[in-house]
C-alpha cells in the first residue's frame, strides 16, 4: 500500500511538473496597444468604442494567437443607452517551420484614419531563435476585401 501511495505521488508530481512546462511555452506580448473612436448618430447619440489588440506566442512551436476585445457604449446627453463588449483569440500559423526555442514582439498599425487605404491597417510579428542569430520579421495588411496578406521575412546578418 505504500507502494501504490508513492507512485501516485510521483505521477501526481510529474503531471503538474508536465502542465507547468507547458504553461511556460506561452509568453504574452510586451506591446499591447488600444485605440478609441467616437462616432455621432442622428437624435444627438453618441457612440465610443474601444479596441485593443494583444499576442499570445507559443515559444516552442512559434504558433501565436491574435487577440482583440472591444468596447462600445452609445449614450445621448442624458444617460447610456448601451453598451457592448466582444473578444477573442485567432489562431495564426507558425512563423519558423521546425520546433525550437524562440521569442517574439508584435505591434499593431495606427487605427483607421484618412490615410488609411486598406481598412484598419496591419500589424508586425518579430520572432528570434533564442539558440542561434535567427530572426523573422512578418507583416499582415488587412485587404479591405475581406481577407489579409501575410509575408515573413528572414532576415541577413552583413
Amino acid at each position: 500500500m505504500r507502494e501504490m501511495v508513492k507512485n501516485v505521488l510521483v505521477l501526481g508530481a510529474l503531471a503538474l511538473a508536465s502542465s507547468a512546462a507547458a504553461a511556460d511555452d506561452f509568453k504574452l506580448s510586451n506591446n499591447q496597444r488600444i485605440s478609441c473612436g467616437r462616432g455621432l448618430s442622428a437624435g444627438k447619440l453618441s457612440t465610443a468604442t474601444c479596441r485593443s489588440y494583444a499576442y499570445l506566442f507559443n515559444v516552442k512551436t512559434s504558433e501565436y494567437f491574435r487577440c482583440s476585445v472591444s468596447l462600445s457604449m452609445t449614450r445621448d446627453t442624458k444617460e447610456i443607452i448601451s453598451t457592448q463588449s466582444d473578444g477573442a483569440c485567432v489562431k495564426k500559423p507558425r512563423i519558423f517551420d521546425t520546433d525550437g526555442s524562440y521569442t517574439f514582439d508584435a505591434t499593431e498599425t495606427e487605427p483607421p484614419n484618412t490615410n488609411s487605404f486598406f481598412g484598419s491597417g496591419g500589424y508586425a510579428i518579430w520572432a528570434s531563435d533564442i539558440a542561434a542569430q535567427k530572426l523573422r520579421g512578418c507583416i499582415t495588411i488587412t485587404t479591405g476585401l475581406g481577407g489579409e496578406v501575410s509575408k515573413c521575412i528572414d532576415m541577413k546578418f552583413e
